[in-house]
């Protein structure tokens, strides 16, 4: 018996990293998942990985998927996500916001059509998403949805800001602004939807996860980097969140290994949330 047998899955951005991860567990857990991204095929985007790999893998374990090439900054390509995995495989169960699009461009430099496509992309479309699959689970009276939120969302505080300090980024205030809303819309949305036995959760890594994102944006050394944490902690704490009871967990704004060592679904943990705070909304 898988955790989610039965249960129809929408993921975003499983063309790699932490969404195809995640895709790959759902379906071994028994989901019938609609795999959403831009890249349909190797080669289509400069970093390796696309749907037509993640769904040859999930194929190749017996699972269930089916691929949905949409541009989430596209209200339209949203619409036709939820449309074809209902189509496709019936009432939608959960949904998990994982896409994402950065460009770490500083302010005083970062063009306006960027900084509209990041925020539709990293913010709207997890709203629209979320209203459209909502339909779906008030109406049953059950659903999971969880938000992939980042370390980023954790402000730099107050100055003075000396050269140490490692928080400031570079260019990454448009992207940090982004996952902070979408924290904060987790808890708003959890408290709207409990009464109606939908959860809403959302939660980061506790450590850099080695991608060809991160790798590209050179958060970390490379895929092998020591520091970084595997996909696998990842894509284990979006099935904690996407299958654990409404009540312990709707509304918690966490990180990936605080929330597995809580559970004991893992013994350790480093990083945030374990070896310090998170952001203020994990706090509440």
């Amino acid at each position: 018996m898988g955790k989610l047998d039965g249960k129809v899955c929408i993921v975003t951005g499983t063309s790699r990293g932490i969404g195809a991860e995640i895709a790959r567990l759902f379906a071994a857990e028994g989901g019938k998942v609609a795999c959403a991204a831009r890249t349909m095929r190797e080669g289509e985007h400069p970093l390796e990985g696309s749907l037509e790999k993640t769904l040859a893998d999930i194929k190749a374990a017996g699972g269930e998927a089916t691929p949905v090439a949409v541009d989430l900054s596209i209200e339209e390509d949203c619409l036709r996500l939820v449309k074809t995995a209902r189509d496709t495989y019936g009432p939608i169960d959960v949904l998990v916001n994982n896409a994402a699009l950065t460009y770490f461009i500083p302010i005083k430099d970062y063009p306006t059509n960027r900084w509209m496509r990041s925020w539709a992309v990293n913010f709207h479309a997890p709203f629209i998403l979320s209203r459209e699959v909502l339909q779906d689970m008030v109406a049953r009276g059950s659903g999971s949805i969880v938000n992939v939120s980042s370390g980023a969302a954790i402000g730099p505080g107050r100055g003075p800001y000396g050269e140490g300090n490692m928080r400031r980024g570079a260019g990454g205030t448009c992207y940090g602004s982004e996952k902070a809303a979408l924290e904060r819309f987790t808890q708003g949305l959890a408290a709207e939807v409990y009464d109606n036995g939908v959860s809403v959760t959302c939660f980061s890594p506790s450590q850099v996860v080695p991608t060809p994102g991160t790798v590209h944006h050179r958060l970390v050394s490379g895929m092998d980097d020591p520091r970084g944490e595997p996909t696998s902690i990842m894509a284990k704490a979006a099935l904690l969140l996407a299958t654990a009871p409404l009540e312990k967990v709707s509304g918690r704004v966490t990180y990936s290994q605080q929330i597995l060592k809580e559970f004991g679904w893992i013994e350790g943990g480093v990083g945030i949330g374990v070896d310090f705070p998170g952001s203020g909304y994990s706090q509440i």
